[in-house]
């Protein structure tokens, strides 16, 4: 059995402003700060995460918490917020994990298209999410048109949710034409 057969994953909901999420989130800030301007900083503080409902996870690893991330509803499509692995967890596939969640929790809500904004220095976050499916699309939301940003969408399907919590879609990125 390999190391990480032996692990206890497990990702459940807590509202973000527990002392994991805090954490998390902080370590998530504290990671992008140098990395960007203030202008290009478009992640939700933990109060405006509470304020816009957005639904957050904490993935754990032998109940010790190695990531997290959320997602905001709009009449249209989910948005995935706040994605983040700890820098000790990292390569085990977990941000993986947390997207196969989101999505599986998008799909349970009818929500069949899923969006998101990343920094154009998140290098294994973008080849996570392309990995995952997702295509570039230009600006979306209040997004305004940063050239530090990118932004991806990926469409969800009726059978997203598995019994073991990963999603249908694996296949290659592709490039699909804006409507």
């Amino acid at each position: 059995m390999s190391e990480l057969q032996a692990m206890q994953i497990t990702i459940h909901a807590e509202p973000p402003d527990t002392v994991d999420g805090l954490q998390l989130i902080a370590e998530l800030e504290a990671e992008l700060a140098p990395l960007y301007p203030p202008e290009s900083q478009h992640g939700y503080s933990v109060a405006q995460m509470i304020e816009q409902r957005v639904a957050f996870f904490v993935i754990r690893v032998n109940g010790e918490p190695a990531g997290c991330g959320g997602i905001q509803f709009y009449p249209d499509y989910g948005e995935l917020k706040r994605m983040y692995v700890r820098p000790t967890f990292r390569g085990m596939g977990l941000a993986q994990r947390l997207i196969d969640h989101l999505s599986a929790y998008a799909n349970s809500r009818h929500c069949r298209l899923l969006r998101l904004e990343t920094g154009i220095l998140q290098h294994a976050a973008i080849r996570c999410y392309e990995k995952a499916g997702f295509y570039r699309i230009g600006p979306f939301g209040n997004y305004p048109d940063d050239p530090l940003s990118l932004f991806y969408e990926r469409r969800l399907d009726d059978r997203c949710e598995h019994a073991a919590g990963r999603s249908n879609f694996h296949g290659p990125v592709a490039q699909e034409p804006n409507p």
